[in-house]
């Protein structure tokens, strides 16, 4: 029998293996490190194998995803860790459903915050909601478990968590894949009460949710990752539990470690690699009682370090950091000298931090919108002018050279900061948003502002495209932006489409500064199609 052996990302290992799982459904918000998942669901989808669909935000996405679990069949959502706080209610909530078809949703953490406002960890989430987790250390691992992850989410009719980061999503390796399963037959749900979240019907499913974590437990304690081996004089100074990428790690460091600990005259410590949550409690607890002191090797937030102390108790060491995990810094944990290398002393090179692409629209945006708030208000700080902008590639435009931006904190956020600015008595309060943003989370604080006709104006950079995470297309086209402002009731008199050229950059500047000082909500949109974009469209 031959044995069918694909180069994979972890992203794209999660993507085959939920297509291998027999999913009728996908959906997502791009976002990295988690994007490649969905846009290799979506590339596979044109073989008419499955349905893949990027939406509006993860909240929608993991909506869809639960109409698809009532109908009977399989689905999952895929997003980037802030992605999860966007989906939070839908996702709390799932747990108490009567989930029918299997339900996984994939998020990836993004440890170091490559491309990220915070280092949040997904484990918490599922913790919180009391549902299963699982948190693959390779590609392989990846593949295999985002297969199970639907077996068991039908099994015990429950959403299930696969957590992956940064690191695993990007990396590549061999992966052994298997047959891919029919997908369930449309089966709509017959337990209505489960479905209805009435505090009557919810108040049981919670019940029954209680019951089933000695079920979870127990699911636990007998997974194949959840490996403890236990020697046979188990009475030693030192235990190590690690989980996910703190597993490979550790590995590559053992032939030292295990050197290091024969010339103190110590045998191999003991070892627990957990991949597979809640974690299995009875486990840890033989585990540490055969210990003096437990080193936990975790990537992310300090998870297991935490219940440990509740667990076991006892000394417990976590790696506590910022950043991601490494062969070094793990290495410097155990207690090992670091590796010999090379030292480089030639010339220092320069930092290159990264900056709008050369010729891209959101330049001359900016540009304008610097020249009407130094028209407005020429001091240096312009304190009577608050510019609030939010996540995506016109973040850049707080870096120099451009430094037009004063704040960035979600998907959003600015519409509501511009509002509450605003609200405080700051004479000109701007938001500055990209047109995917805006669709995201942009439109119900926009209803906000006007329904009290709030002194603001929110600028949308419309370049019709989702650019910083690959350029996938924005959900609503630029042609039907104007009619949803509308819609929303802007004032059309103080609704402005304006194109963001450099030889117009004079001309929007003194448009846009009688929208600044308009006394009520201005709603102004710089418009020019993303310069990647087009290129793409072109290959």
């Amino acid at each position: 029998m031959s044995i069918e052996k694909s180069a994979l990302l972890g992203d794209e290992a999660v993507a085959l293996g939920a297509i291998h799982a027999g999913i009728s459904a996908a959906y997502g918000y791009p976002g990295t490190p988690s994007t490649e998942i969905l846009q290799c669901l979506i590339d596979e989808a044109e073989k008419g194998s499955h349905t893949a669909r990027w939406c509006s935000n993860e909240k929608t996405a993991l909506e869809a995803a639960l109409g698809v679990s009532f109908a009977g069949r399989r689905s999952i959502v895929t997003m980037k860790h802030v992605g999860l706080n966007v989906a939070a209610d839908p996702f709390i909530n799932s747990a108490l459903l009567g989930i029918k078809g299997g339900l996984v949703i994939a998020v990836a953490d993004d440890p170091g915050m490559h491309s990220s406002q915070n280092e949040q960890d997904s484990r918490f989430y599922a913790d919180f909601a009391m549902i299963p987790c699982l948190e693959p250390r390779n590609q392989q691992e990846a593949y295999d478990m985002t297969r199970e992850a639907f077996d068991v989410s039908e099994k015990y009719q429950i959403p299930v968590l696969l957590r992956l980061v940064t690191r695993l999503s990007h990396a590549r390796a061999a992966v052994v894949t298997g047959k891919q399963k029919k997908q369930n037959p449309v089966c709509k749900t017959t337990e209505k009460t489960r479905w209805m979240l009435l505090p009557a019907f919810a108040r049981k499913n919670y019940a029954q949710l209680i019951e089933k974590q000695k079920l979870f437990q127990k699911w636990s304690a007998n997974h194949p990752v959840n490996k403890l081996g236990i020697p046979a004089s188990s009475n030693d100074d030192l235990a190590i539990i690690t989980s996910g990428l703190g597993g490979n790690y550790y590995e590559e460091n053992l032939e030292d470690f295990l050197a290091f600990r024969k010339k103190q005259g110590k045998s191999a410590p003991l070892h627990f690699h957990i991949g597979a949550y809640p974690l299995p409690e009875e486990k840890i607890k033989k585990l540490c009682s055969s210990a003096d002191e437990v080193l936990v090797i975790e990537e992310g937030q300090p998870f297991i370090s935490q219940k440990l102390f509740g667990i076991a108790g006892g000394s417990v060491k976590p790696i506590i950091q910022c950043g991601e995990l490494d062969p070094d810094n793990v290495r410097q944990a155990l207690g090992l000298p670091p590796r010999k290398g090379i030292k480089f002393n030639g010339a220092q090179l320069p930092q290159r931090p990264p900056q709008l692409c050369h010729g891209c629209p959101h330049c001359d945006s900016y540009g304008a919108i610097k020249k009407a708030v130094a028209a407005i208000d020429p001091r240096p700080d312009h304190p009577d002018v608050g510019i609030n902008s939010d996540i995506g590639c016109y973040s850049l435009g707080a870096a120099p050279p451009l430094s037009a931006i004063e704040s960035i904190v979600c998907m959003g956020a600015c519409v509501g900061m511009a509002k509450g600015a605003s609200d405080a008595g700051l004479k000109h309060a701007l938001a500055v948003i990209g047109d995917s943003t805006f669709i995201h989370s942009g439109i119900t604080p926009l209803i906000d502002a006007v329904e009290a006709d709030i002194p603001m104006t929110l600028i949308i950079l419309d370049n019709s495209s989702v650019a910083m995470t690959g350029c996938q297309p924005c959900i609503l086209p630029s042609a039907k932006l104007k009619n949803l402002l509308l819609g929303c009731g802007v004032n059309p008199e103080h609704l402005l489409e304006l194109e963001a050229k450099p030889g117009l950059v004079d001309d929007n500047a003194a448009k846009l500064r009688l929208e600044i000082e308009h006394r009520g909500l201005s709603v102004v949109i710089f418009r020019r199609e993303c310069l990647e974009a087009f290129r793409k469209k072109k290959v």
